[in-house]
């Protein structure tokens, strides 16, 4: 067994290498302390590509697999098969779509699609974490089993897809966002009556974009993209079940602007970056020696990190790894600067424990998109993680 912490994406199998990448087994995934009722997630492996992925669902109540039946046209009611019928390997939702296979409700082919949708969602939720916990246990494959994906291209997929995920915000935020209407006569003299009423019938309020990608057998992105225009035009909103997170957003004094350190030994590169955020507001700092940079970080307790992956003396995933060690920087997001199309950079990024990285060359929206999106959902302008 291996266990751990991770800072956004410790992805040892991301690359197909690695304890995770190599033989059978099962990994588990904490948001928070494992085993403290935060959400967790758990992705098996089989000869080093993936068999199967979920998320723990805590009430057993069968969701994940429930809302992609209902594409399917499967309107079998849950409480029809009794748990104690399921518990094999407790993973009821696993157990659950090997018992409609046995009762001819659907076909192979659709429980295959189920389980990529399921694969794909799992590993869409994990590369948008923090940080967190994992663990991986070596042991027994999960049998039988209906199909694989390998491990590369699907992360190389996923991690384009996050990546556009991002430019979304601030009108998107989250997956599990439901989408209201908001200007119901102006959409009904610009739509079509059939596509108002389709628009309609998923925006009650009770449906979240999440459920939604699986009704329609999208992936969220898709879904997403679909409905911006709408929320960019103020004809659509995305509001939140439980609205307490919400109203303290509101509540909160967000006038401070928040410190951000660039450390970059290119340092036309470095000021371009420090003088954008200087603009907005920030205060911002260029640091040009990456062998001092610890030491100013340390003084100044920054609430995000710009750092170079690639530097002289002392590269950028050195200095993120050493940071990490520190509880003061263990949730401060800290972005990586990386080459153009370099995914092993990408990759090296992750394992040390980088929330996120941005390819070069870059233009200033993209920059401010990433900067005010991990401002905004790590903690608020002016506020420190725990210090040693």
């Amino acid at each position: 067994m291996g266990h751990g912490a991770w800072g956004m994406g410790h992805w040892a199998w991301g690359i197909g290498h690695g304890a995770l990448g190599m033989g059978h087994g099962a990994w588990g995934m904490g948001h928070g302390a494992w085993g403290m009722g935060h959400e967790s997630w758990v992705v098996f492996f089989f000869n080093g590509e993936i068999i199967y992925a979920q998320k723990v669902d805590k009430n057993k109540n069968l969701s994940q697999i429930s809302d992609n039946l209902r594409h399917h046209n499967v309107n079998l009611q849950i409480e029809e098969i009794p748990f104690a019928a399921l518990g094999l390997l407790n993973l009821p939702e696993y157990d659950y779509l090997w018992v409609l296979l046995k009762k001819n409700v659907i076909k192979p082919s659709q429980a295959r699609r189920i389980i990529h949708s399921l694969v794909y969602e799992t590993v869409f939720d994990l590369l948008n974490l923090r940080y967190g916990n994992f663990i991986f246990q070596q042991g027994f494959a999960l049998a039988p089993h209906l199909t694989t994906l390998k491990i590369a291209p699907t992360l190389t997929k996923i991690i384009k897809q996050v990546q556009e995920w991002k430019l979304l915000y601030p009108h998107i935020q989250s997956a599990d966002q439901f989408p209201v209407l908001a200007d119901l006569a102006e959409l009904r003299s610009s739509l079509p009556a059939i596509t108002l009423n389709k628009l309609q019938q998923w925006t009650d309020g009770k449906t979240s974009l999440r459920q939604l990608s699986r009704y329609l057998n999208r992936d969220i992105l898709t879904v997403a993209k679909a409905i911006y225009p709408y929320i960019q035009q103020g004809l659509m909103e995305l509001v939140y079940l439980d609205t307490d997170e919400q109203d303290l957003l509101l509540d909160r004094d967000t006038s401070q602007k928040a410190s951000i350190v660039c450390i970059d030994h290119q340092t036309t590169s470095c000021e371009a970056i420090k003088s954008i955020l200087l603009s907005k507001g920030y205060d911002a700092i260029a640091i040009h020696n990456p062998l001092e940079a610890l030491g100013v970080v340390f003084q100044m307790k920054p609430d995000l990190i710009l750092c170079n992956a690639a530097m002289p003396e002392l590269d950028g995933y050195e200095i993120c790894a050493m940071l990490r060690q520190s509880r003061a920087f263990r949730l401060v997001p800290i972005i990586m600067l990386t080459g153009e199309g370099d995914l092993l950079e990408e990759a090296r990024a992750r394992m040390v424990g980088a929330t996120d990285y941005l390819t070069k060359p870059f233009d200033e929206t993209q920059l401010l998109v990433l900067v005010e999106n991990y401002l905004d959902k790590t903690y608020y302008p002016g506020e420190k993680p725990n210090t040693c």
